[in-house]
């Protein structure tokens, strides 16, 4: 490895997590706009021009609000499980390729938008999203409060239930791409029909995003799958102990996931950065991946305030007796139609 290509990395990585962290300042002022508007509220317009400050006036009073260990607690797991959460999410997006290469300016060679690309990229994606669900269930765990761990419980039960309609979902994606490159699958949305070339308007592979969506939500813990915190039952369930930058962190952590979720499935089967003119002008495919993840964690918010929490058991029957079956047989659907009808190559 040259010294250019592992500075290239190090400033790309240094871009992303700067990014990352201002996308979820901003993500919370968002959803409180989207919740008032559904809500017919008007939502943050104190601080700064149309509230545009809330997120900065929130994160400095997390910064100095008293940090507090409770007595009775694991002090080593206590303070380790919001970094394992949090870090895991961070390391997903080295490998999502969010645009081509571009020419800059002083600069020979072409800078591809992009970290790093593997050729198991997806693999390494679904590797580091499962490791998420360790710092829940030890900060549920560690915190020696009863709320906190039926958090940790509940967290532990639903990851495990939907990553398997999450992860079968992601078969039927492989079987038609035949990849597990994340930069090969978004080549091969693009092409000579345009939109209708995404995964998303492919006949088996319609169905196949519904329950990878809906899969997603509950590996983001979001509602009406928010059943480890669920404020109503346990206070606020694996992380009812936290305060200050620790309950930042958790907090961080699911908005990353979100961001990283929403990610996935544009480059899954909305084409990730394929658009019109991408090929003439390479930086309009930063544009378009970045609208397509914005309306889909606009819709995940639409959702979060439209539907009302399940109960634990019909969260669980859902999951088990509705999303895996379907993602089972979009498999042999997929599965069917590729043996019938083998996917042309752009």
């Amino acid at each position: 490895m040259t010294t250019d290509v592992l500075l290239e990395w190090v400033i790309k990585s240094a871009i992303i997590l700067f990014v990352l962290v201002t996308a979820v300042a901003y993500l919370t002022f968002l959803e409180r706009k989207v919740m008032s508007w559904i809500q017919l509220r008007i939502g943050p317009n104190r601080v700064g021009p149309w509230g545009l400050l809330q997120p900065l006036a929130d994160g400095v009073k997390m910064i100095f609000k008293e940090d507090i260990i409770p007595t009775e607690a694991n002090k080593w797991l206590y303070i380790a499980a919001p970094a394992i959460s949090l870090i895991p999410s961070l390391m997903t997006f080295i490998v999502i390729p969010y645009g081509g290469e571009v020419h800059i300016p002083g600069i020979s060679r072409p800078i591809s938008l992009y970290v790093t690309s593997m050729n198991i990229g997806l693999l390494y994606v679904l590797a580091l999203s499962s490791l998420g669900v360790y710092g829940l269930v030890l900060a549920g765990w560690a915190s020696n409060n009863k709320y906190s761990l039926m958090g940790g419980l509940r967290s532990s039960a639903q990851m495990i239930s939907y990553e398997l309609a999450f992860g079968i979902s992601i078969v039927s994606v492989l079987l038609y791409t035949g990849s597990l490159d994340l930069s090969v699958i978004v080549g091969q949305q693009s092409g000579r029909f345009g939109v209708l070339g995404w995964n998303f308007f492919k006949v088996p592979l319609f169905l196949v995003f519904i329950v990878f969506y809906i899969a997603s939500l509950a590996e983001c813990n979001r509602t009406p799958f928010d059943l480890p915190e669920a404020e109503s039952e346990l206070v606020a369930g694996y992380h009812t102990e936290y305060s200050s930058m620790k309950f930042v962190m958790f907090q961080m952590a699911e908005y990353i996931n979100l961001i990283t979720a929403s990610s996935i499935a544009v480059t899954l089967f909305f084409g990730g950065y394929i658009g019109p003119k991408v090929n003439v002008y390479p930086w309009l495919g930063l544009v378009y991946f970045t609208v397509k993840v914005l309306a889909l964690i606009v819709l995940a918010m639409w959702i979060r305030f439209t539907l009302p929490r399940f109960r634990y058991d019909q969260l669980m029957r859902f999951g088990w007796k509705f999303l895996l079956p379907a993602s089972i047989i979009n498999v042999i659907i997929t599965a069917t139609v590729v043996l019938i009808w083998p996917p042309a190559n752009p």
